[in-house]
C-alpha cells in the first residue's frame, strides 16, 4: 500500500489473514520441505506466541498453567507471579485490566494447591480406563464426522446431477426464444451455484477435522501407566509437565467464590469434555504447614518428653516438617510455640501424672511386656502416638480398678512373671 504525507512518499504493508488471499496454491514450486512438514513448523511457531488466543511456548518457571489460565469475569488471560526465598511459589492474578486501562483487580490466588489439583486431574485422566473410554469415544466422533460426510457428497451428486440436467434443456432450447431460454440460464445458474454451496461445506466439514496421529491402544496403556512416575521423578522438569498438560487441556477458566471461599476452575480438555474443581483458598503459608497428625502427636508427647527427645521420636518415625526438614529441638520448640503447647516441665513433687511404659511397668510392679500387651489389646486405657514410638500411660488410670485387675492377673499367671528378674539390667532405659 502506498501511502503519500506532504512531499514524502511512502509504502506500508499489511498482512492479511489466509481466508482472504486471492490465490494459494500449494505444491506449484519444489521446496526444501514439504507443504504439510510446512503447515506444522507454521502452527508451532503461531501457537508459541503468547496472545489472546494462543498459549504461548512453555517457560522455565514451576507455574503448570501459565498461558492457559483465563479469568472468568473479564475473559483476560491470568499473569504469574513467583514468591519465596527460591522464587518457586507460583501465584496467579488478573492484572491486565489495571494495568491497561487502570480496572479494579478481578481475582488472584495462590497457584501451588491449583497446580496440585490439576496435576490431580491429569493423571487420572489418563488412567488406562480413560484412555480407552477417549479412544471409543473418539472412534464414535470420527464415525459420526464420516456420516456426516458421506450426506453432504450425496447432497453434491444430486446437485451435479440437477446442473448437468438444467444444461442439457438450456442447450437443447432455441435461441430464438429468449423468454425460454433466459428462464432455462437462470435454472442453470442457481443448480450450479447449489453444487458451489455444497462443495464450500465440503471443504468447511474437512478443514474443522483436526487430523489426528493414529497410536495403538496399547501404547497409550502403557504411557498412561508409567505417566505417574514421569511426572514425580525428580529429573522432569517444569518445560516437560507444561508440554504434558497442553497436549490434554486446551484451557483452565477460574474465578473466585468469596461467599464460599472457594477457587473455581473448569477444566477445558481437548476432547471438548469439561471438569469443574472447587478448592479451598488457603491461608497464607497452609501448605508448608505442619500435618494436623503430626502436631497431635507433639502435643501428647510433651506429656513424658522434652522437645529434644521429641524430635529424635519424630525422626525415628521418618516424619519431617512442612518444609520437608528433619526435625530440631529448636524446630519443635518453635512448633510447640506457634500451637501454644505448653512445655514438658517434671513435677515439683516429683509425682509425675504420666509414665511410659518402662516406668508405668515398674510402678506397677509387673513386666513392661504384660503391661504392652495389655495396652495393645485396649485391657488398660493408654496413647501411642506414634508406630514407632512409646506409650503413655496416666497414673490414675494405673492407680485405678483397670490396673489394680492387671496387677492381681499377672500375679496369679505362674507362667507371665509379674516383674523383671532382679538380676537382669538393661544397658539402655526403654521408653517404649
Amino acid at each position: 500500500m502506498t501511502r503519500y504525507a506532504g512531499s514524502d512518499v511512502g509504502t506500508r504493508s499489511r498482512r492479511k489473514p489466509r481466508e482472504e488471499w486471492l490465490a494459494l496454491k500449494p505444491g506449484t514450486h519444489e521446496g526444501y520441505l514439504d507443504w504439510e512438514r510446512a503447515e506444522a513448523i507454521r502452527r508451532m511457531v503461531s501457537e508459541n506466541i503468547p496472545t489472546s488466543r494462543h498459549h504461548g511456548a512453555p517457560k522455565h518457571g514451576d507455574a503448570l498453567l501459565a498461558g492457559l489460565v483465563r479469568c472468568r469475569r473479564c475473559g483476560r488471560k491470568l499473569t504469574v507471579r513467583y514468591s519465596g526465598t527460591q522464587h518457586n511459589i507460583p501465584r496467579y492474578a488478573c492484572h491486565r485490566g489495571l494495568l491497561d486501562n487502570g480496572e479494579p483487580r478481578c481475582i488472584a490466588f495462590g497457584g501451588l494447591r491449583v497446580d496440585d489439583a490439576i496435576e490431580a486431574a491429569l493423571l487420572q485422566v489418563v488412567e488406562p480406563g480413560a484412555i480407552a473410554a477417549a479412544a471409543a469415544g473418539e472412534a464414535e466422533a470420527a464415525s459420526r464426522r464420516d456420516e456426516v460426510r458421506e450426506a453432504l457428497l450425496r447432497d453434491l451428486e444430486a446437485a451435479r446431477y440437477a446442473a448437468d440436467r438444467a444444461f442439457r434443456q438450456y442447450d437443447a432450447a432455441d435461441p430464438a426464444n429468449r423468454l425460454v431460454a433466459a428462464e432455462l440460464e437462470a435454472r442453470w445458474n442457481r443448480a450450479l451455484l447449489q453444487v458451489a454451496e455444497i462443495e464450500a461445506k465440503i471443504v468447511q466439514h474437512d478443514a474443522a477435522i483436526t487430523p489426528r496421529r493414529e497410536t495403538p491402544l496399547p501404547s497409550l496403556a502403557s504411557l498412561a501407566d508409567n505417566l505417574s512416575t514421569v511426572w514425580s521423578a525428580p529429573t522432569t522438569d517444569a518445560r516437560l509437565k507444561k508440554r504434558i498438560v497442553r497436549t490434554v487441556i486446551e484451557e483452565v477458566i477460574a474465578d473466585i467464590d468469596a461467599d464460599a471461599g472457594q477457587i473455581v476452575l473448569i477444566i477445558h480438555w481437548m476432547g471438548g469434555a469439561h471438569t469443574q474443581l472447587r478448592l479451598p483458598r488457603r491461608r497464607r503459608g497452609q501448605r508448608n504447614s505442619t500435618r494436623p497428625d503430626i502436631i497431635d502427636a507433639v502435643r501428647q508427647l510433651v506429656l513424658t518428653a522434652n522437645d529434644d527427645l521429641i524430635a529424635g521420636l519424630l525422626n525415628r518415625n521418618k516424619l519431617t516438617t512442612g518444609h520437608g526438614n528433619r526435625w530440631t529441638r529448636e524446630r519443635v520448640t518453635a512448633l510447640r510455640s506457634h500451637h501454644k503447647i505448653p512445655v514438658h516441665r517434671s513435677a515439683e513433687n516429683g509425682i509425675e501424672p504420666w509414665l511410659n511404659l518402662t516406668r508405668a511397668a515398674a510402678y506397677l510392679a509387673i513386666s513392661p511386656k504384660t503391661l504392652r500387651i495389655a495396652a495393645e489389646n485396649a485391657e488398660i486405657e493408654a496413647r501411642h502416638p506414634l508406630p514407632d514410638g512409646p506409650w503413655l500411660f496416666s497414673r490414675a488410670i494405673l492407680d485405678g480398678s483397670t490396673g489394680q485387675a492387671l496387677v492381681e492377673r499377672a500375679r496369679r499367671g505362674p507362667k507371665y512373671p509379674a516383674g523383671p528378674r532382679p538380676p537382669q539390667q538393661d544397658l539402655l532405659s526403654s521408653i517404649t
